[in-house]
């Protein structure tokens, strides 16, 4: 199964976030507009991703709620638009009921391993995940270390470090 390292933080600045994402990447950034469909699940979490004009995911994962770096591991099955979405969204619906939606645009942005999401989450405001994409060869704890070091680069401090997926934060408010 695929792994990664995730932080997950609130942004104050989000302008300031966005330059210096494009200046460690060199990029502008790629931007994404997200719905994701989360379905009850008896384990981890279930979600259908719908990229708006480019894709579609049917996610899987487990991931501890915790500050910090935490590793997360993931199945995905993607799709053209409109492959997923409908009569799998259907089944899925009907099968496990619907959690939730959650609604955002994403800027993504490639440093090296790591992609850097700067997320605007409608109904709860600006957000950054980290996303070290682990190698075979690699330990969670030298995933760990690429994401503090990049969290400090990127100057996200300590106390706004998020244990909480978008979702939960959305079914609390």
């Amino acid at each position: 199964m695929p792994r990664n390292v995730e932080i997950k933080a609130l942004v104050r600045d989000v302008v300031k976030l966005h330059e210096r994402a494009a200046q460690l990447s060199g990029s502008k950034g790629h931007v994404l507009h997200q719905e994701d469909t989360f379905f009850n699940s008896p384990n981890g979490r279930l979600k259908l991703r719908v990229v708006k004009d480019e894709m579609e995911e049917l996610i899987y994962y487990e991931r501890p709620d915790q500050d910090g770096p935490k590793c997360s591991d993931y199945v995905k099955v993607s799709g053209n638009v409109g492959e997923l979405s409908g009569d799998l969204c259907t089944l899925l619906r009907r099968c496990l009921g619907t959690k939730g939606v959650v609604k955002k645009t994403r800027t993504l942005y490639m440093v090296d391993q790591t992609r850097v999401h700067v997320d605007t989450v409608y109904g709860l405001g600006d957000f950054m995940e980290l996303e070290v994409m682990l190698r075979e060869d690699q330990t969670v704890e030298d995933g760990e270390k690429i994401a503090t070091d990049l969290q400090r680069q990127l100057g996200i401090e300590k106390e706004d470090l998020l244990s909480e997926a978008y979702m939960d934060m959305i079914l609390k408010k």
